[in-house]
């Protein structure tokens, strides 16, 4: 018996059972115009002092990310299981390792590079060992890590969110109102605690799903209507306009009423601030319409579609690195605003740092390590993998 090589593609796995609902390409403009503005909040507040109250009414409107993510995260879900059947073990077990493991894997990351940088003085490794242990269960090893946490709250309890939305059929406005009220309470209690109440014990409630449980009701609910919401959406785009354009300003004056009365810029543009709360749902109701705008009219092969589908498979890592970009350009924010002056040093660090974390994506993404570091697989190659043909002895192939 002889053998040939021949190049042929290797067959393709038969994919699991997957829900039958279309794919929704707006949902990847809205990840990506929501990280870039995660981006940007970040860059503001690193190139502005805390107490400017420009910068800070820049920050209170972009405030609405975060309550975005989590609203797009129980959308997602919900829109992929509201069809189909759902074994909450094999979801915790497909779902869990995505977030859980870049989580450890970060943490431990920026602990060490916090020793590094900050110049603490030695101590004891057990001491340290412990700090970084409290960290991995507050999610405070560095500022945005605590969404990690909190999304692996959300995977924990979506099967009972799932569960309590199918009872409910009928009465999601109910649903809502409940929710709504107990998200109002939420913030009231973080904004202005009762007397004995410190700020520690408000800071833990920043890492857990009760400052952002209306959001995501909100979005499993538009997803369990997605169809009667898309249509409303699409016919009051000029209405959602002129909203987003009324409430943005109506939240600028309740921000400058606040600085007036005495309140440090800060805290007045805090995000768990009450009067946030309208603009926040708004803001996502409004980016929604523009998403859908551009996906009704979205050429599958043009550039645009092209990169927002590229940068949507990163965006995860770009959350995730982005950071890191930023603290290693710290150093170059002085000299730049002494340079530029503002608002252009935020302009320039913004687009350096997008710069240099794209450049630290790519990297991680073709590593044999990606998954773990971004909680996507490895960026590879396609090559035809040879099949090896059994030629008949003496015969030859024609």
């Amino acid at each position: 018996m002889t053998t040939l090589e021949a190049p042929r593609k290797a067959p393709a796995r038969i994919p699991a059972a997957r829900s039958s609902a279309p794919y929704l390409h707006q949902i990847d403009l809205f990840r990506l115009i929501t990280f870039a503005c995660v981006i940007l909040i970040h860059v503001v507040a690193a190139t502005n002092y805390p107490q400017d109250v420009p910068a800070n009414a820049v920050e209170s409107l972009l405030h609405f990310t975060r309550e975005a993510f989590f609203a797009l995260t129980g959308f997602v879900l919900v829109y992929q299981y509201r069809d189909r059947p759902l074994r909450a073990t094999g979801f915790w077990r497909r779902r869990f390792p995505l977030v859980a493991v870049p989580y450890v894997v970060w943490s431990v990351f920026f602990w060490g590079y916090s020793l590094v940088t900050t110049g603490e003085p030695a101590g004891s490794l057990s001491t340290k060992l412990a700090a970084l242990g409290r960290e991995l269960i507050e999610g405070s090893a560095w500022y945005h890590l605590y969404f990690l946490l909190v999304t692996m709250q959300v995977y924990l309890l979506f099967p009972l969110l799932l569960k309590m939305l199918r009872a409910t059929r009928g009465r999601h406005r109910y649903v809502l109102l409940v929710s709504g009220a107990l998200q109002v309470c939420v913030v009231l209690f973080m904004t202005y605690p009762p007397e004995g109440v410190t700020y520690d014990t408000i800071s833990h409630l920043f890492a857990t799903i009760l400052p952002y449980q209306f959001f995501t009701v909100l979005g499993a609910v538009v997803a369990m209507h997605f169809e009667a919401v898309h249509a409303w959406v699409s016919g009051h785009r000029a209405f959602l306009a002129t909203a987003l354009i009324a409430i943005g300003i109506g939240t600028e004056l309740a921000y400058f009423q606040n600085v007036h009365s005495g309140t440090w810029p800060q805290l007045a543009s805090e995000v768990y601030q009450p009067y946030l709360l309208l603009w926040f749902v708004t803001v996502i109701a409004a980016l929604y319409a523009v998403c859908s705008w551009w996906s009704a009219r979205r050429t599958a092969e043009s550039r645009a579609a092209r990169f927002i589908a590229w940068a949507s498979n990163r965006s995860f890592s770009i959350f995730l690195v982005h950071p890191l970009a930023l603290a290693l350009l710290g150093p170059a924010i002085g000299p730049v605003a002494d340079w530029s002056g503002a608002p252009w040093t935020t302009v320039v660090i913004y687009l350096a740092t997008l710069a240099l974390t794209l450049v630290f994506v790519e990297i991680l993404r073709r590593l044999p390590v990606s998954k773990a570091l971004t909680g996507r697989p490895r960026v590879r190659r396609a090559h035809p993998r040879p099949v090896r043909l059994v030629v008949s002895s003496g015969s030859r192939p024609r």
